[in-house]
């Protein structure tokens, strides 16, 4: 059984991806998890069994909600200047894990979400 706390940090979580949804692709899309990945990969760029690319995603996990972002793994000097409260979110490279809501973290998390969607484009993993 999902926690109700859980859902509501979800709902409040997955809108910051769903907005790019017209330029990625939904692999995922339930009342627990939702991915998005690149529709394809430019010539050049290669990715292991795969002819796409993850962009990120949120899912409800059995004690919290995780929220993760590629771009953070693939480029790390973009969470150079996250503050310490996201920082301590951080589990592994790519990830951020939340057991309770937070305006100010989602909102920060809002923003770099964006500068991730901006960094795939510069490095030509989206068009």
């Amino acid at each position: 059984m999902i926690g109700h706390n859980f859902k509501t940090i979800f709902t409040a979580l997955k809108p910051i991806l769903k907005k790019y949804e017209k330029n990625l692709v939904v692999k995922a899309d339930t009342e627990e998890k939702y991915f998005l990945y690149t529709p394809t990969l430019p010539d050049g760029k290669l990715v292991y069994k795969n002819d796409t690319l993850y962009f990120g995603g949120v899912e409800i996990k059995k004690n919290y909600v995780s929220f993760h972002l590629m771009a953070v793994y693939m480029f790390p000097e973009l969470v150079k200047n996250i503050s310490p409260e996201l920082k301590k979110r951080m589990q592994g490279k790519s990830c951020f894990n939340f057991k309770k809501e937070d305006e100010k973290l989602f909102t920060e998390l809002k923003e770099l979400t964006e500068i991730c969607f901006k960094k795939y484009k510069l490095e030509k993993y989206l068009k």
